[in-house]
């Protein structure tokens, strides 16, 4: 009870020894201690969850894995339990519309949200419109360069200016081996001459490459599905 006492007393930064505290109360503090930790770590997910950029929660339980038997589960559960934070591994997710890529990519960003860690989810799009919109483009540059989990959603569907292409680079350059970042696209890394200048998409797959794992979604849209099913 008393190395109990002890550790919870650190872990919130408590200045009171534990060997002050009467054996009497021991058990009232320790149950006292144990529900704040809970509730700061319920805050801090809160917290994070509101500066992620993620409107809907999506988990990996919510995710039809028999809609499309081609999507490996296994690969992305590998990526997902090994320590792809810690490591900086990139993970690139490659399919048509509407097979659950960035269903996927969404609920890794809330497993790294639940591990404390912050995160920032947005499609391409919004990411450089942000950007460009900022007061101090610099700045928010220099924030998705540096906030340990990035997910850059829909890589593909738009045509990237260069200066569009500049700023994606710049990020991804500088997260390089450092931190993670997760893309999804509806573009074979062959293809990304189309969005980008071939010396760019060259670059980015380089950066992205490295530590990083592609992997390619096969299949039904289950998002037609749906409407179909709607009508």
């Amino acid at each position: 009870m008393m190395n109990n006492l002890d550790s919870l007393l650190k872990e919130l930064g408590c200045k009171t020894p534990a060997e002050e505290i009467s054996s009497g109360q021991r058990d009232t503090i320790v149950d006292f201690l144990k529900k704040e930790i809970e509730y700061r770590r319920q805050h801090k997910i809160k917290r994070l969850l509101s500066l992620s950029g993620i409107k809907h929660v999506k988990t990996m339980d919510q995710f039809d894995w028999h809609f499309n038997p081609g999507i490996s589960k296994d690969d992305i559960l590998t990526f997902v339990n090994s320590p792809w934070i810690e490591n900086a591994f990139n993970l690139v997710l490659i399919g048509d519309t509407g097979l659950g890529k960035s269903h996927i990519a969404s609920a890794i960003c809330y497993e790294a949200i639940l591990q404390g860690f912050p995160t920032a989810c947005l499609t391409a799009f919004d990411l450089v419109s942000r950007i460009q919109k900022a007061f101090n483009p610099v700045s928010r540059i220099d924030y998705y360069s540096k906030v340990r989990v990035l997910c850059i959603d829909e890589l593909g569907y738009t045509y990237h200016k260069k200066e569009d292409t500049d700023t994606l680079f710049q990020i991804i350059s500088k997260r390089n081996e450092i931190l993670p970042t997760i893309v999804t696209t509806n573009l074979a890394p062959k293809e990304w001459g189309s969005i980008f200048s071939a010396a760019a998409a060259s670059a980015i797959l380089d950066r992205l490459s490295f530590n990083g794992r592609f992997i390619t979604f096969e299949g039904r849209s289950y998002r037609l599905l749906k409407k179909h099913k709607s009508k």
